[in-house]
């Protein structure tokens, strides 16, 4: 269906991209819930990124009654950390390596593509990008955390050990507890993973400040690539 094709956003000077961001929503919204993100981060004209918004499927939420909205993958339990939906999460991790695929089929390096997601968005851009063949250009994941935590040190790809991590959190999340957040920051940094980590006083959300922090850090990544 027409309404589930990505929103697509090109920012810059030139014709064409050559660096592609892949922003994935939370649970219940959809792929226009970030796009204000493309100009609210105010990189440099000299960046010519395709912004990438893809929609998640419907599909019936366990924890909320079994009501169908747009997921990366199912909730059982307010223990999300620890009650994964494997199948949709590998499901969702390869749909986002598709997209990145695609993007490469264009003409854009893996090494130039981040992916980038909120909360169940986060957590699909983690999982997808840690394992990912392919040394991509980095990954934020907000307010989020490391689904099937305990598979990453067997499964992760030797391609991305080095890539560049964002993740941020708010100190009073009451949807993702931020001991989740800090727990999958500990277990990466012990990996060796390179990894900013913020947080801010706010709740299941993002802020300003968090997008001036993601500014900075995407316009070095870039910058380096």
């Amino acid at each position: 269906m027409t309404d589930d094709n990505p929103i697509i956003l090109q920012t810059g000077t030139a014709a064409s991209a050559d660096t592609a961001v892949i922003w994935l929503h939370g649970l219940g919204a959809d792929g226009n819930d970030f796009v204000p993100v493309a100009s609210a981060l105010q990189l440099p004209d000299t960046l010519n990124i395709r912004y990438i918004f893809p929609h998640a499927p419907l599909r019936p939420i366990t924890i909320n009654q079994g009501y169908r909205m747009r997921g990366w993958y199912d909730v059982t339990s307010l223990d999300i950390a620890n009650q994964d939906d494997e199948s949709g999460i590998i499901e969702s991790s390869q749909m986002l390596l598709q997209l990145s695929e695609q993007q490469q089929a264009q003409g854009i390096a893996a090494e130039r593509i981040v992916f980038a997601g909120f909360s169940q968005g986060g957590a699909i851009a983690l999982y997808a990008g840690l394992r990912s063949t392919q040394r991509l250009g980095g990954i934020i994941a907000l307010s989020t955390y490391m689904p099937m935590h305990s598979h990453l040190a067997q499964e992760a790809a030797a391609a991305n050990r080095r890539t560049p991590i964002f993740m941020a959190h708010g100190l009073h999340d009451e949807v993702v507890a931020l001991q989740f957040g800090t727990h999958s920051r500990s277990l990466l940094l012990q990996q060796g993973y390179p990894l900013e980590w913020h947080e801010y006083a706010m709740g299941h959300s993002v802020c300003t400040d968090e997008i001036s922090h993601i500014s900075a850090w995407l316009a070095a990544i870039l910058d380096q690539g």
